[in-house]
């Protein structure tokens, strides 16, 4: 197949068979595995998922938390500590009833969050205010066992991420810490990822199971539709009362320590930078995460092959010297063959070197997100990639946020919301703020949820509930959920 051929669908027009494509052709999951919501990741979607992992890690170790590591099952006696926490998870664990030929005495829970495995120990390790704040992460996999259609990476059984649990002396610190919570993952998803979002402050019945008030990034897909990828949760007191984490103050007092967490979709950040950057061509990735970040093609021809040939060499170790993730193409396929390949790989940046080039001392740059081709001096090559690796994440950038803004809706009344519901996207509306009328909400349009208020986002007028006109108590966002 040659390069000029689009291998896929249109992903806004289908984006299903668009998505299961490209997870296929990019080499990325098998779906072979044999148990439903559990997938294989293949080698392409391991790395990228590897370096979102050390974006984030790099970014919790910067700001003073710690790594660690908990056993993947909980105890029942555990698990059962905090009531709305268990009601919350109920329907989604799994169990674990029987080890070998022996039934167990007591049933072990397969980790669906760790607040229940972690905090107990919490409650040993804090003693003192000095003991404060206490601030662990650990990346690892959870399962819940999904009752809705799974989807890879979107949506399935196991899923891997990284949760960060604190204990802080007060109230005030665990309102700072979900605030840098709440940095960081923008910092990510602007600087590094180039995805646009919105942050939004859950409604009551829609928190985590135990917190007191819960904050979410939800991002758009092509098919108008929205995922969660991470959220950042203000527990209180309602874990540390549980698990009596309790410490003794300045003044000889003892109190209960305030928690948060803060819950990294990994998994889901993959599909989300499959989703939101890639084209009928395959990927398209920033150039920070891609796992190779340029590939030098060499055009050959029998009778100069052998200066092509040095050149690439020579151009490798330039490149990987400046400590680029850079991949020679020496094989036999044809030039197109591999331009095909790479660029359904979402490799940034793609060197061309043919005799001609050689001997002009040129090269050609092809830069994946707008598919242009860029001739250089040779001696300029570092310079110019630097400078494709900030447009990139520009363009891509700047991409998703004009499909965002076009996606949303100003809902005014009844209709304007049903009209939501047939075209997709993602509605801001006047709410009532009420239970009843949300779930009056989603019954009507199949789906549409109220995801919540805007974190910073100011009012003026509000008027009367767009839904069902009552009075309205603030501006909320409404859309669709994977």
């Amino acid at each position: 197949m040659g390069n000029e051929e689009m291998p896929l669908p249109n992903k806004y027009e289908n984006f299903n068979e668009w998505y299961n494509e490209i997870l296929q052709k990019a080499e990325l999951i098998d779906l072979r595995y044999g148990v439903k919501g559990f997938i294989v990741y293949r080698p392409n979607a391991t790395v990228i998922m590897r370096e979102i992992y050390r974006l984030f890690e790099k970014e919790l170790d910067r700001l003073k938390h710690s790594p660690c590591i908990f056993p993947v099952v909980i105890p029942l006696e555990f698990f059962e500590k905090e009531a709305r926490h268990i009601k919350g998870f109920l329907n989604e664990v799994f169990w674990i009833m029987r080890a070998g030929q022996h039934e167990l005495n007591k049933p072990l829970v397969l980790r669906p969050t760790s607040e229940t495995a972690m905090y107990p120990l919490y409650a040993f390790w804090i003693r003192s205010y000095k003991d404060l704040p206490l601030k662990l992460y650990q990346s690892n996999s959870v399962y819940r066992y999904e009752t809705k259609a799974t989807k890879p990476l979107l949506r399935g059984r196991e899923f891997y991420w990284i949760e960060a649990h604190c204990a802080h002396r007060t109230k005030e610190d665990a309102e700072r810490q979900v605030l840098e919570d709440m940095e960081v993952m923008s910092k990510a998803l602007h600087e590094v990822l180039g995805v646009p979002f919105l942050l939004l402050e859950r409604p009551p019945w829609d928190r985590f199971a135990g917190a007191e008030r819960t904050y979410a990034f939800d991002v758009l897909f092509p098919d108008k539709s929205v995922l969660q990828i991470a959220t950042t949760h203000i527990l209180g007191e309602n874990f540390s009362r549980a698990f009596e984490i309790v410490y003794k103050d300045v003044d000889g007092t003892l109190k209960y320590v305030q928690q948060t967490c803060f819950g990294i979709g990994i998994s889901r950040i993959l599909a989300t930078l499959i989703s939101v950057h890639g084209d009928e061509y395959g990927l398209v990735l920033p150039f920070d995460i891609a796992p190779t970040q340029v590939v030098i093609i060499p055009i050959l021809f029998k009778d100069v092959g052998k200066v092509v040939m040095e050149k690439c060499r020579a151009l490798f170790e330039r490149l990987k010297n400046e400590g680029y993730r850079v991949v020679l193409d020496d094989s036999d396929d044809r030039p197109g063959a591999k331009f095909y390949r790479w660029e359904i790989l979402g490799v940034p940046v793609r060197i061309e070197v043919g005799p001609k080039d050689v001997e002009r001392g040129m090269v050609t740059l092809f830069r994946r997100d707008t598919r242009e081709r860029i001739i250089v001096e040779e001696k300029d090559v570092e310079r110019k990639i630097e400078e494709l690796r900030r447009d990139i994440l520009r363009v891509l950038r700047e991409r998703g946020e004009k499909c965002l803004k076009e996606s949303l809706r100003d809902v005014k009344n009844r209709d304007d919301l049903m009209k939501l519901a047939r075209e997709g996207g993602i509605g801001r509306m006047a709410f009532c703020g009420r239970e009843e009328c949300a779930s009056e909400i989603k019954a009507e349009t199949e789906g549409f949820e109220v995801r919540g208020v805007r974190v910073n986002e100011k009012w003026g007028k509000l008027g009367v509930c767009a839904a069902c006109g009552k009075e309205a108590k603030e501006i909320v966002y409404v859309a669709k959920p994977y």
